[in-house]
């Protein structure tokens, strides 16, 4: 079939159906059907490869007994399709059993069904979808890599159903993060809010170059772990896993901050952590428990930090993507993660990153922030951090902001990876504002771990969203307020007042 027409026919078709409500319903109809289409031509495979290979899901159930149509007219269709799928697929995938000895690339199918919905009201249009998606010859060696672009398309297209903190990162990013993080045959990544699978797929595209054997093929395999707390976007990334001949993906459906992270062990961690975690939403305190006191936040991005720093193995590396509320946050537990990060870790790069990468979904600013869990070569005592360099990355040329038809490509990270490889202090000579400078750890302790720095020039500042609008008015506030009660300190100590002195 004509791959283009993939989404626009399925799209097409839905509209007609009473049952399809919006962006979201559609897609996840589109997700569970092409899991199941996937997930049956990797049993080709397996049942190739082994004799002895069993289906972990019933006969009845499988795609290639109850999908296919062979154009002979017995293809199961109308009410007896709806009442099949609704009463007997449904219930069976969902109602897998699964224990611990259950192999990974079988225990995914309960996981991917259990929360998994049936949108679609009309049996003849569900036949219709159906048969779309059989058509797609994911045997074929070129037709199921040009699947990816299908599957990149979808992805981006559920970004109009997303949720507040949730936005699909650039593809150009992801991978720019994936190539400068370096990462090495035998060494595990983790994304504990993996979404997709965006940064998962990355590092296996920046691992690939390194397999050169047998055995670095099975390490490759055995490299990724995942953790998803919502089904929709979970279903999407083991799909998008078995795509990339990932056959038994370490990716499950959980939510990563509901363990104390005190009881994380070694075997707990992992050598890269590469992710961008929610932001803007926030957690219960019950969530929030499960953290150390001078750590615990409501925001969840803040929470992400302290897990990634606990579960990140010794000479480990990070590069995580957070927003600017992070670098200029002032209230106790920013601080206090912030300053643990330049003591216990080596933070060495900071990355600005413009407002529209995100675009059209949301214009909060994002940063990079990359460090390891070692200490650098000449850092000052009491310190893992000898210097953070920051680097502003400006729009391309000819560009006035990133948008869903102009988005981030590759190339607009050169000049990042250009700067890498030769770090040097830039001021803009018109405006005189720095794009890039080194600070010591002391530095940064002595301006209250202010990250917020080599901003932005205001004359790109964008008119953000009301709710967007205030809440950086109140981060900004707080930050101000913070430093005027520090002066005021600083000058009742010298002057030697008390104010609390009854004298007073």
């Amino acid at each position: 079939m004509a791959l283009n027409n993939f989404v626009k026919s399925i799209r097409n078709i839905m509209r007609n159906d009473a049952g399809i409500n919006g962006d979201a319903q559609r897609i996840e109809q589109i997700a569970w059907m092409l899991f199941l289409k996937v997930y049956d031509e990797k049993e080709n495979d397996w049942e190739f490869s082994d004799d002895d290979y069993k289906s972990f899901i019933p006969e009845n159930c499988r795609w290639r007994n109850w999908a296919k149509d062979n154009g002979d007219g017995e293809a199961i269709t109308a009410d007896a399709l709806l009442d099949f799928v609704n009463n007997t697929l449904f219930p069976t995938l969902k109602g897998l059993e699964v224990n611990p000895s259950t192999p990974m690339r079988s225990a995914i199918v309960r996981t991917t069904f259990e929360d998994a919905n049936q949108y679609m009201k009309d049996g003849v249009l569900l036949r219709q979808v159906i048969n779309v998606i059989d058509q797609l010859d994911l045997g074929d060696y070129e037709e199921s890599h040009a699947f990816g672009e299908i599957y990149e398309s979808i992805l981006k297209e559920m970004q109009s159903a997303g949720s507040a903190g949730e936005f699909y990162t650039p593809r150009a990013l992801t991978d720019f993060m994936a190539e400068i993080i370096n990462p090495k045959v035998g060494e595990k990544m983790a994304d504990f809010a993996c979404g997709t699978g965006g940064f998962i797929t990355s590092w296996l595209k920046a691992l690939d170059k390194k397999v050169q054997t047998a055995e670095d093929k099975e390490e490759y395999a055995k490299s990724i772990y995942g953790i998803e707390k919502k089904q929709f976007p979970y279903m999407l990334c083991v799909t998008n896993m078995l795509l990339h001949d990932i056959d038994s993906p370490k990716v499950m459906h959980d939510n990563s901050l509901t363990k104390d992270v005190l009881n994380y062990t070694d075997e707990d961690k992992f050598d890269v952590v590469l992710m961008n975690p929610p932001y803007g939403g926030s957690e219960k305190n019950d969530i929030k428990q499960h953290f150390p006191s001078d750590l615990s936040s409501s925001e969840t991005a803040d929470l992400f930090m302290v897990l990634i720093m606990y579960r990140l193995a010794e000479n480990g590396r990070a590069a995580v993507i957070l927003p600017d509320g992070f670098l200029f946050g002032t209230d106790n537990a920013k601080l206090a993660i912030k300053e643990k990060l330049l003591r216990e870790f080596n933070l060495h790069t900071i990355i600005r990153l413009p407002g529209s990468i995100f675009s059209p979904y949301t214009s909060i600013a994002t940063n990079i922030l990359f460090f390891n869990n070692e200490k650098a070569e000449g850092a000052e005592e009491g310190y893992y951090t000898k210097e953070t360099w920051f680097y502003r990355l400006d729009m391309p040329e000819g560009y006035k902001h990133f948008s869903k038809t102009k988005p981030m490509r590759a190339e607009h990270c050169q000049p990042i990876i250009d700067w890498w490889n030769d770090r040097q202090k830039i001021v803009d000579p018109e405006s005189n504002d720095e794009k890039s400078r080194c600070f010591t750890a002391q530095q940064l302790l002595d301006m209250d771990c202010n990250f917020d720095q080599c901003k932005f020039p205001k004359d790109e500042e964008e008119i953000l969203p009301p709710a967007e609008l205030l809440a950086d008015y109140y981060k900004k506030r707080a930050a101000l307020d913070h430093e005027i009660d520090k002066t005021l300190a600083e000058i009742q100590r010298i002057l030697g007042i008390d104010i609390n002195s009854k004298e007073l």
